[in-house]
């Protein structure tokens, strides 16, 4: 389970910044708790430009702090955050409400995806806000307009938080463990033996073992996503345009100055056939830091897709 700063609980509510500071801190507070946890508090990359006071956006209005609170709260809105849209499940055409207003593309229209695709996310919202209630009742609107229900629950004191994460165990707290789910979980993925060998010598990161489930599940979802003509679908085509193509693309080729320099480090045994070898050059990609998964290509349906790498980047100049 990890928690999401809900960024629709900042709309210029503060009447000065003494009560923003406030609040501002007891969200600090929670972050701290999180990570006592071993659990991450994730915020939108927006964030520091949501208006505080009707005045003062976030990034203004953190001046206000003393000199060692505002360094804490810009590096991490601003820099390290982590943030949400790194590993965000829920697509741009997907359509989420809450009390009548459509939360796609926030804090809230994430949490409700992930839980309805049985993933724990919940909820910090600032106090006071209009989002001092728990849980928060979202809805998805299908095409055809059918509606499906899903209660977020949503925390703003530190003390409930506490209690939260103190009643709910940690399930990946380790790179095995993460072994463990994602070959348990993605079953139409075929992952070598040492996969997730070269993980073993990092210290173990919950945000990355976050990032690098949420990359396997896009992987793992795209190899669903095939007609009975053997032809991929509309939503893999989709899958496949907002997540494999662009700059900002989670999943990547190597260039060919990469494949021609590290042709040896970007083959690897073929899992089935000892006697054989895969030039893998696809890869999903993490940042900060840099982790790679690299896996056959292309997807089809007829044939395997095979994950022979989980770990640093390799192709470091």
């Amino acid at each position: 389970m990890d928690l999401l700063v809900n960024d629709l609980s900042l709309h210029g509510q503060f009447r000065d910044l003494a009560a923003f500071r406030d609040s501002i801190r007891r969200v600090m507070r929670i972050q701290e708790i999180s990570r006592r946890h071993k659990r991450t508090l994730y915020c939108h990359r927006g964030f520091a430009n949501r208006q505080v006071t009707p005045d003062e956006r976030m990034s203004a209005a953190v001046k206000a702090l003393p000199l060692d609170e505002r360094r804490a709260v810009m590096a991490w809105l601003s820099k390290h955050g982590p943030f949400w849209e790194d590993g965000r499940r829920h697509e741009g055409g997907d359509w989420y409400e809450s009390a009548g207003e459509i939360v796609t593309d926030t804090a809230v229209g994430e949490a409700a995806h992930c839980l309805l695709h049985g993933i724990e996310r919940v909820l910090v919202s600032f106090q006071p806000s209009n989002f001092v209630y728990d849980p928060v009742s979202v809805e998805r609107v299908f095409e055809n307009r059918n509606r499906e229900s899903v209660d977020v629950r949503n925390y703003w004191e530190p003390a409930a938080v506490e209690a939260r994460l103190v009643a709910t165990p940690l399930a990946l707290d380790s790179w095995t463990a993460l072994e463990e789910l994602a070959v348990s979980r993605f079953e139409q993925l075929r992952f070598a033996r040492n996969a997730f060998e070269p993980l073993r010598t990092q210290p173990f990161r919950q945000s990355v073992a976050e990032s690098i489930l949420t990359r396997l599940d896009t992987l793992h979802r795209l190899k669903q996503c095939f007609g009975e003509d053997g032809l991929r679908t509309k939503d893999g085509h989709a899958l496949y345009q907002q997540h494999f193509t662009g700059d900002k693309g989670w999943f990547s080729d190597s260039s060919d100055t990469e494949k021609e320099d590290f042709k040896t480090d970007l083959t690897f045994p073929h899992p089935d056939a000892p006697d054989r070898t895969l030039f893998c050059t696809w890869h999903g990609k993490v940042n900060s830091p840099q982790y790679r998964i690299h896996f056959s290509w292309p997807v089809m349906e007829v044939s395997p897709v095979y994950v022979v790498y989980v770990g640093p980047k390799i192709t470091r100049r």
